[in-house]
């Protein structure tokens, strides 16, 4: 590659000239910059490729331009958009050298037939070393014997050596080829070489093989396992073929109670439990599709595993049927020691099936899941304020319009390759009920259209769409919109509050907080709203109301008592004690602290875990022991500072506060809760053929254990993510390279 220019010396340079070549540089330094890290891997393919070169001019041999240089033909190509040069040059076959260089470990194509040397005339039983003439001398055997019937003289085969005409035409080639490979094997056979892997590697092999199939979960057929290709794969590695009888028999089996008795096992170890459910609302109830309910079971030490997955009708069951359910499943963990599961968490339902077991069962914490709470705040905005309703109708009118009129869609979508390279139309909502998660179809919409401002403005400056404005008032209104600077600004205030807000719901799944953490998640998210609201100039009283009440609406006094309870929030007063944070709680959620403890504790013990809360209150814990568990330390994945040891709160309550002993045996049972019940996510193809057998008794059977031995395996790796989203992260790393290049692009002007 060239070297970059400095910055010239020459006094007798512009600043126009100084400015154009430090833009030229630039864009040089980032078009290389891209390159090494797509050859360490970390960029697309093409750049192995294409070589970035600096154009000087070759009187003041000072750089004038950046291009572009195949390194397989030498050709010189604009560096303007190197993925459009890729797609041309190399893909379409326009590079004479690409698909020979591309594709080095490859087949050797077959040469044409008029490339093929002429057997020699006078003894066509005489074989080269050359396939050609292996290939000519098979054709010809005994050809004169058939030659007048079949008419080969006449299709232009002569055995005087001229070129032989197949009536398949070049493709018999291959065929041929494999004709000379049979007759030599006949001719000289081999011993069949020994098998690649020995028994015991062969045997280790295919159980990793087909825990990879069950871990999957449906995403692979048992039918792809019977694939000509796939079997030619595992033939080719020395590995026996997979049946299907086997994969969905006795590996299954065997799979699947090896990990029943691991969890049942870990849940008889622990002294207590909670139990989390999730799908009880499909983000598909207009299609009247099934759901899935998983339960998982949350244990004191962090750790979860699953239970089962329960399948239910469409849409939204009654409360009086969750209630059953999850009681069953309750039972089905707990067996007779029903005291043993401190609480159920579950996502969106209504609160009454929960509050009723709370209620029979006062031993109990049951709460909803905070990610829906989050999510919900974004429905009510989009109910109670103005601001929200006017924004999203403007911007259903705004993309139905685009995406609808056909002359105006196609201005959309020329400006929009021209000015963000890639076309489409704008994403609309598909449903307008309630169970749309987030509002994520309206999110992608504002997204879309904030995103497409500079070619929006590109249409309505168009002759053709001013000739639709005389004609069309919805076109003028449109435009009156595009043009309005009241519309750009509340459009980018409400997609930052929903910005903000699935920010932290999305944040709130990864982390997976405890309940004691609900009340400080709830304090920044009203602090982050504040602060938004004064950026955009927005009234904070209607907004402050929003949020309360949907706080109040998801608030359980097990948040404050966790957060009491929990050393990790301890505070050091002047004295130098840690004490709990009571003055960080309203009187009301004081009084809630003292009921929750009462109702956790026996009868009998009551009284004696409230005055050991009043012990707890005022002299707190040991300064080394609160400072030990508040310890934090960088996590070197997010960056983040998070507490180094998780389980810290529930220790010290056990060992060192043992003289608490009845306000500790209500510690540990409530400060270890999950304030989430995200757990095992089912991929769409998971769902899919659990419902798909859900008529068959056996059918179902099988999937049941499927979908325990694939949560099982995710669980053990605390992956809680599926198959769809870490594509979706895939495509969206792959988009990181072009921002790139855009960025450079964008600081340097043309030259």
């Amino acid at each position: 590659m060239a070297s970059t220019s400095s910055t010239p010396s020459d006094p007798s340079i512009s600043i126009h000239d100084d400015t154009a070549i430090r833009a030229v540089n630039k864009r040089y330094e980032g078009l290389v910059t891209v390159k090494t890290k797509a050859i360490k891997g970390k960029g697309a393919w093409y750049w192995a490729h294409l070589d970035p070169i600096l154009m000087k001019n070759p009187d003041t041999n000072l750089p004038k331009a950046v291009k572009l240089k195949c390194c397989l033909c030498e050709a010189v190509f604009s560096a303007s958009n190197p993925s459009r040069t890729a797609t041309e040059h190399l893909k379409k076959g326009t590079c004479p050298n690409f698909v020979s260089v591309s594709r080095p470990n490859s087949a050797i194509s077959p040469l044409p037939i008029s490339s093929l040397p002429s057997p020699p005339s006078n003894n066509h039983r005489k074989r080269s070393s050359q396939i050609g003439t292996a290939l000519k001398s098979l054709a010809l055997v005994e050809s004169n014997k058939y030659c007048d019937q079949v008419g080969y003289f006449n299709s232009g085969f002569t055995p005087k050596g001229q070129d032989l005409v197949l009536s398949g035409g070049k493709e018999d080639l291959g065929a041929l080829a494999m004709l000379e490979d049979s007759v030599k094997r006949l001719k000289s056979p081999k011993a069949s070489p020994g098998p690649l892997l020995n028994k015991d590697q062969i045997d280790s092999a295919l159980e990793l093989l087909s825990d990879w199939f069950y871990e999957v979960c449906g995403s692979v057929s048992f039918s792809s396992l019977e694939h000509p290709t796939f079997r030619a794969f595992l033939n080719q590695v020395g590995l026996p073929c997979l049946s299907r009888r086997e994969l969905s028999g006795t590996r299954l089996e065997n799979r699947f109670y090896e990990a029943k008795s691991e969890v049942e096992a870990r849940i008889r170890d622990a002294m207590f439990f909670q139990v989390a459910c999730s799908g009880w609302k499909s983000n598909k109830c207009c299609s009247g599709e099934d759901n899935l309910v998983k339960f998982g079971v949350n244990l004191p030490n962090g750790t979860s595993v699953f239970h089962k997955a329960v399948i239910t009708g469409g849409g939204t069951a009654s409360s009086k049927y969750a209630e059953e359910i999850m009681w069953g499943a309750v039972t089905g963990i707990c067996g007779s020691g029903l005291q043993r599961c401190a609480g159920i968490v579950s996502d969106k339902y209504k609160a009454e099936a929960l509050r009723n077991l709370e209620i029979q069962y006062p031993w109990m914490v049951n709460i909803s899941c905070q990610i829906q709470g989050f999510v919900s705040l974004i429905k009510d905005f989009s109910k109670e304020l103005q601001l929200f309703r006017t924004v999203i109708e403007n911007c259903l009118k705004l993309a139905n319009f685009i995406n609808n009129a056909s002359q105006v869609r196609s201005s959309f979508q020329k400006y929009r390759m021209q000015e963000l390279d890639y076309t489409g139309l704008l994403r609309v909502p598909w449903c307008k009920c309630d169970c749309v998660k987030d509002f994520a179809p309206v999110y992608a919409m504002l997204e879309d259209v904030l995103s497409c401002a500079r070619v929006l403005q590109m249409v309505i400056l168009d002759e053709s769409y001013k000739l639709i404005c005389v004609e069309d008032p919805v076109a003028r209104e449109v435009s009156g919109m595009i043009q309005s600077e009241g519309f750009w600004n509340d459009l980018e205030a409400v997609y930052s509050l929903m910005k903000l807000i699935r920010g932290m719901a999305q944040e709130i799944e990864t982390e997976r907080p405890l309940i004691g953490e609900c009340l400080p998640l709830w304090q920044e998210l009203k602090a982050k709203v504040k602060d938004w609201g004064a950026r955009f100039n927005i009234a904070e009283g209607q907004v402050e109301k929003i949020v309360e009440k949907r706080f109040r609406k998801n608030y359980h006094p097990a948040w404050s008592a966790a957060f009491i309870l929990d050393p990790r929030y301890l505070m050091r007063d002047t004295s130098g004690k840690y004490l709990p944070p009571f003055k960080c709680l309203t009187h009301e959620q004081e009084k809630d602290v003292d009921k929750l403890i009462t109702r956790l504790a026996s009868r009998e013990e009551a009284h004696v875990a409230l005055m050991e809360l009043m012990k707890w209150r005022s002299e707190g814990m040991d300064p080394l022991y609160a400072q030990a568990v508040q310890v934090k330390q960088r996590d070197p994945l997010t960056g983040k500072m998070k507490i180094a040891n998780p389980q810290g709160s529930r220790l010290v309550w056990e060992t060192c506060l043992s003289e608490y002993k009845t306000l500790g045996k209500v510690a540990v049972r409530l400060i270890f809760l999950h304030a989430t019940s995200s757990g095992f996510k089912c991929n769409w193809s998971c769902m899919k053929w659990f419902c798909i057998h859900r008529n068959s008794r056996v059918g179902l059977e099988r999937a049941q254990k499927m979908i325990f031995v694939a949560a099982h395996a995710k669980l053990e790796k605390r992956d809680f993510s599926n198959e769809e989203e870490k594509d979706g992260e895939l495509f969206r790393m792959v988009g990181c390279e072009d921002e790139m290049l855009n960025e450079v692009f964008v600081e340097a002007p043309s030259v």
